[in-house]
């Protein structure tokens, strides 16, 4: 916007208000005296330029983002912690309980139980937040020394940790709820509660889906996957947590709301391919993997789009640089397009490259 605004354009422009009778040539008193001015402005409407651009939300100004879209009301989702199920053993391989509050490792992570769930079984939480702690499952070492335990180990997530979300994901909710009308609980309304909760990357409305006063909500995790029941028990509870139309939640007095996980459908490719000297297909196959399900990912509720194109595939294929040509293209043992229903979305499955 003050591209123009350079240092040489204010110093001339500086100059020009001094008599010429007076000397202002490159050296002189005067022109040493408003060179360094000159540079400060430039400075100044640099800065002005940047400011202003941080007024409006942008992706790509991480450090700004949060204050440029607070307005709305919309704010960052701070990372969560992973909880699992942790078993705990005897000597003689019997389940015992162990105290609230007792810690465990497993690798460079560490877990602290935080409630019974049954005899020997306990709700455990990692100690730090994010992805990372639904990573590692099987045995843990007591941190703290428990009497009697010869054995504990992790054997069921039952919340995913998630990371802080990214600010890709806040842009497009903030994105979402300026663009779409969102008024007295409409189908848009009930897309920024379910993206309000921790673990959930989208969400779709179908109203009246099982008759007058209902409505389905059905949502995808972070990487536009089917999400954890965990996750989807979460929506339940924050948007309607009785399910009796009596507005206990974000959903106001009179609809039942269901909220469920997307289905989910495997795309299955295989395709022969003529192939440059030195290539493999283990080469094309690993290319073709990340095109398609980055592609898939992109349709993942797609308004505009429920089809996976076997066309779009077919790029991917000939975009593979090792790839002269191709043969005997399916998805899913066909030649056509696939459908994806409304309430499902494609995911990648199995990628078959041969010669």
């Amino acid at each position: 916007m003050y591209e123009d605004q350079t240092e040489e354009v204010i110093l001339e422009r500086l100059l020009a208000r001094i008599p010429d009778t007076m000397d202002k040539r490159e050296g002189s008193v005067i022109y040493d005296a408003l060179a360094p001015a000159a540079n400060e402005l430039a400075q100044m409407y640099v800065e002005l330029d940047t400011n202003i651009s941080l007024v409006f939300p942008n992706a790509d100004n991480e450090e700004y983002l949060d204050s440029a879209v607070a307005w709305s009301g919309i704010t960052r989702k701070a990372a969560t912690k992973a909880h699992w199920r942790g078993k705990f053993y005897d000597s003689q391989g019997v389940l015992m309980d162990v105290p609230i509050g007792s810690r465990y490792s497993i690798e460079d992570l560490n877990y602290v139980v935080l409630s019974k769930l049954g005899v020997g079984q306990f709700a455990v939480e990692c100690e730090t937040a994010g992805v990372i702690g639904n990573q590692f499952s099987g045995s843990l070492l007591p941190i703290d020394f428990i009497n009697g335990l010869a054995r504990a180990e992790l054997v069921d997530l039952l919340v995913s940790g998630e990371d802080t979300e990214t600010g890709a994901a806040l842009f497009d909710r903030y994105q979402d709820k300026v663009t779409k009308p969102i008024t007295s609980a409409n189908k848009n309304q009930y897309v920024v509660w379910a993206r309000e909760v921790s673990g959930v990357g989208d969400a779709k409305t179908f109203p009246l889906w099982n008759g007058p006063g209902t409505v389905k909500v059905v949502v995808l995790d972070n990487n536009k996957r089917a999400p954890s029941a965990a996750v989807v028990q979460a929506v339940q509870k924050y948007i309607d947590p009785t399910q009796d139309g009596h507005g206990e939640g974000a959903a106001p007095i009179g609809p039942v709301v269901t909220v469920v996980g997307a289905g989910e459908v495997p795309i299955n490719v295989s395709v022969r391919v003529q192939l440059a000297r030195d290539a493999t297909t283990d080469d094309v196959k690993e290319q073709l993997e990340a095109s398609i399900a980055k592609y898939l990912e992109g349709l993942a509720f797609n308004e505009n789009d429920t089809l996976v194109r076997i066309t779009r595939i077919a790029n991917f294929i000939l975009d593979v640089p090792p790839v002269i040509d191709y043969f005997d293209l399916t998805i899913n043992g066909v030649t056509s397009n696939i459908q994806v229903p409304l309430d499902s979305v494609a995911v990648l499955g199995t990628v078959d490259v041969h010669v």
